[in-house]
């Protein structure tokens, strides 16, 4: 019986996203130890912690794989409050990183809430848009009314200031929104006031603006140590690669040449270190990833099955999308993490809870398929 129930679930999925949170923490050693001498004396000091957070979301993982995911509806304004409430604390009590306000202290370690806010966003807009499909077509009664609660979340997350996770949350939300079925016209509605709001946040402030530039000609900043500093070791680091890379261990530009190394520009040792085919693995391993978080989502014969798997799926690889072209130059930086890889343990938890409730969808889908099957044979 026991082995039946765990044959249920997707090990395509649940073994990608253990192989690349794996794989993210030998990188995370090997792109933090210079670093991790210089500020701690201790090479380990930021491996230990984003082993301490696998193993904490490894226990996410298994909780989720068990808990029914369609409870999730039901504990949905749990969630919605408590991002609100918890943002509201950030901004009384939060600790200060790189001009942000995003993280609350718990001794030696932190938390970013607002990655957990994705979560619940996700899960708050699936449940209620399962809920409004009658009317979905509807703009006033039908598709505003969820996203009121978007707004003022947006707001809160942009109070401190965080435009990269606010913008995500916009981004995901209108995933959702459209796969409810919502009409093209006030897609295209929300879509201009969203781009209007980015926008203007993006160039509200100078080190905003001085990002948007650099991504576009970071060799036409006269001062390197701006904005396109960053991306221009980010450049060397991909071409000392090549196709096998220099050897683990080996990279030169995470020799304090290269900024957040073993955060937003993880990337860039991975194929300095082991060459594309080390990037090769982890887009593997992401591509999985999708592939399979797209076919729950599509077997899923409950609504708010497959908005949650969609929302899930489109979190968690756009947020790699938007990580990887700020590395290469292809976008602007935002500060967003690739999920699983990068160092932080408040991603790390979120992207294993999200790969929990894929697999609880999956187990889930399996089941009734069985069931069916019984029934007509009867």
């Amino acid at each position: 019986m026991i082995r039946k129930r765990y044959k249920d679930y997707d090990w395509w999925l649940i073994g990608a996203a253990i192989f690349l949170s794996m794989f993210g923490i030998i990188m995370i050693y090997s792109a933090s130890f210079p670093l991790a001498i210089d500020l701690y004396e201790n090479p380990s000091y930021f491996f230990v912690r984003q082993l301490i957070w696998f193993g904490t979301g490894s226990i996410l993982l298994l909780f989720f794989m068990h808990f029914r995911y369609s409870y999730l509806k039901k504990l949905s304004p749990v969630f919605l409050l408590g991002s609100v409430l918890i943002l509201v604390l950030v901004l009384v009590v939060g600790r200060e990183v790189n001009g942000a306000k995003s993280w609350i202290a718990f001794g030696s370690f932190s938390i970013q809430p607002a990655e957990f806010v994705k979560l619940a966003v996700i899960i708050y807009l699936a449940q209620v848009y399962s809920q409004k499909q009658a009317y979905i077509n509807k703009f006033i009664s039908g598709v505003i009314p969820p996203l009121v609660a978007v707004v003022f979340i947006f707001s809160l997350i942009m109070l401190q200031p965080d435009l990269g996770t606010a913008a995500a949350i916009l981004m995901t939300s209108g995933i959702i929104v459209f796969l409810s079925g919502a009409k093209i016209r006030h897609l295209a509605v929300l879509a201009g006031l969203s781009f209007a709001v980015i926008s203007y946040f993006a160039i509200s402030e100078p080190y905003r603006i001085q990002r948007l530039t650099a991504f576009q000609d970071p060799f036409e900043m006269a001062e390197a140590a701006g904005g396109g500093y960053q991306l221009i070791q980010a450049y060397v680091a991909f071409a000392h690669g090549g196709l096998t890379g220099v050897g683990l261990g080996q990279s030169v530009q995470k020799m304090h040449f290269l900024p957040e190394p073993h955060t937003d520009f993880i990337l860039a040792v991975i194929s300095e270190e082991l060459g594309f085919i080390g990037i090769g693995f982890v887009l593997i391993c992401l591509t999985v990833i999708a592939w399979r978080g797209v076919l729950i989502g599509a077997r899923s014969t409950h609504t708010f099955g497959t908005l949650l798997a969609f929302g899930l799926v489109f979190q968690l690889v756009s947020q790699a999308v938007v990580n990887a072209g700020a590395a290469t130059g292809l976008l602007p930086i935002t500060g967003l993490p690739f999920p699983f890889v990068s160092y932080g343990g408040s991603s790390l938890l979120v992207s294993l809870s999200a790969i929990g409730i894929l697999a609880n969808i999956s187990r889930v889908n399996k089941m009734e398929k069985r069931s069916k099957v019984k029934t007509e044979a009867a």
